[in-house]
């Protein structure tokens, strides 16, 4: 049989679940806010010849992933290959990442009886809405990663809950993380880890600039997006579990002075209010489409509630930073390939309390004894190269919003770009500076403080000059 024929005979034999292990093996390279339009095998292939995974001449990938949802027989049927040829061949060049071969096989494993003792114990972290009954493990393990929970290197949640209904989970998780340490790969670090490997990130342009610094010459330098949400009505309205999803007085002043900062620095601004989550999406696929070819640089803001690794639209819906971010890699928007993306993301990453008469909280919730996660996910950035994501809020530490006169961490933000740009300072010791302005801060009606975080996959030098 030719290659259409074959893909056609094999796609007659997929059901519904065997796609959704698919497209769950192949989260790592085709993002969830793509795998959401794929409705069926036929479709799921199409995109795999797409991202330049499947070809007449390039069967591989396909094989492994049938291999490890153990369809054999479709192996064997159609692709002359038996468990033993593919069990060599992955073990020296399979394309899967064991992280998420471990989390599938884990969710084989968990019966239908102890997944809902799982939910239970993650209750506390994922709204109950997220742990309805027909969710399954794969899809839980999705709403862990858009919240923060559960990584490369974030298994510690996954651990407590495996170990309280079946120990032998844990020690499948434990064998993955001694394989992990002994491979010792390449991750994007923290901030203050991530000097020590530049090089080995290596340079994603065709040509070095001799003083290690981002081209930064074009007129605009870039498009800036600014989302600014204030009103939240509709998300209130719709779901009982937002009522407290406030409207965020102050936030048009943060999007006036980012507005009028990035167009000094010589941006195309396009501000985005009042924003519904499939709106933003849109608006984002707009600027992933268009060609950055003429331009050095993009830039996007967000102003809005938040939850761990996710911000919220309008309508309570949720935004994966994950997959916001993803939409600009060097696969998905080639013209930006080799060029600094960079992402300000004004809003609560956990839950928080509410407090005083003039200081408010971009988190959803408020309860009577303060709960607050804010530690961003490393896998809120896409693991390559050129990314800087500048987050308000870092771990144990609340976001304010003053109604009057915006946020601390914008208008800090702001302040110090038009300020240390001229003098020719890079965009690591401006946020720096940052960090110091906003840390000395306190709400002195609870001694509330915070305490901003970037993360970055920067490999050069990042200058705004103003002229």
């Amino acid at each position: 049989m030719d290659f259409r024929t074959v893909l056609f005979a094999i796609t007659e034999e997929i059901d519904s679940q065997d796609l959704a292990a698919l497209k769950y093996l192949c989260l790592d390279c085709i993002p969830l806010r793509k795998q959401e339009l794929i409705k069926d095998a036929m479709s799921f292939f199409n995109t795999l010849e797409e991202q330049g995974l499947l070809d007449e001449d390039n069967l591989f990938f396909l094989k492994e992933l049938l291999y490890h949802i153990k369809r054999m027989d479709l192996l064997k049927t159609f692709l002359n290959t038996n468990e033993l040829e593919m069990k060599h061949q992955i073990s020296t060049k399979g394309q899967v990442s064991s992280y998420r071969i471990l989390l599938f096989n884990l969710s084989e494993d968990v019966a239908n009886f102890e997944l809902k003792s799982f939910k239970f114990i993650l209750s506390s972290k994922i709204p109950k809405y997220k742990l309805e009954d027909n969710t399954t493990s794969l899809e839980l393990f999705i709403e862990m990663e858009k919240r923060g929970i559960l990584g490369k290197e974030n298994l510690d949640d996954l651990k407590r809950a495996c170990d309280s209904i079946d120990k032998t989970l844990v020690r499948k998780i434990e064998e993955y993380e001694s394989s992990r340490e002994r491979r010792a790969p390449v991750e994007i670090q923290d901030v203050e880890e991530i000097s020590d490997l530049q090089a080995t990130f290596g340079d994603f342009t065709e040509e070095k600039a001799q003083d290690n610094t981002y081209k930064m010459n074009s007129k605009p330098r870039g498009y800036c997006l600014i989302f600014n949400n204030f009103d939240f009505q509709q998300a209130r309205k719709e779901r009982l579990e937002h009522q407290t999803l406030k409207d965020r007085k102050g936030t048009d002043v943060d999007a006036e002075a980012l507005e009028k900062t990035f167009k000094e620095l010589h941006f195309e601004t396009v501000v985005f209010r009042d924003g519904t989550a499939k709106q933003i999406y849109k608006e984002l696929n707009t600027f992933q489409q268009k060609s950055h070819e003429d331009r050095d640089c993009f830039v996007c803001c967000f102003l809005s509630h938040g939850d761990r690794g996710i911000i919220y639209g309008t309508d309570g819906q949720e935004v994966a930073i994950r997959d916001m971010t993803s939409l600009f890699t060097s696969s998905n928007c080639p013209s930006l390939a080799g060029k600094p993306k960079v992402f300000f993301i004004q809003a609560c990453q956990g839950k928080a309390i509410q407090r005083g008469i003039t200081l408010y909280t971009d988190s959803e919730q408020q309860r009577k004894l303060l709960e607050i996660d804010s530690w961003v996910p490393r896998e809120c950035i896409p693991n390559e190269a050129d990314f800087l994501l500048g987050m308000a809020t870092v771990d144990d530490f609340i976001s304010y919003r003053h109604i009057t006169e915006g946020t601390w961490y914008i208008q800090s933000l702001c302040k110090n770009l038009k300020e240390r740009c001229p003098r020719g300072e890079h965009i690591l010791d401006i946020l720096t500076e940052v960090n110091s302005e906003v840390s000395q801060k306190m709400d002195l009606s609870n001694k509330g403080k915070q305490m901003p975080q970037p993360r970055y996959t920067l490999t050069k030098k990042l200058f705004f000059p103003i002229k």
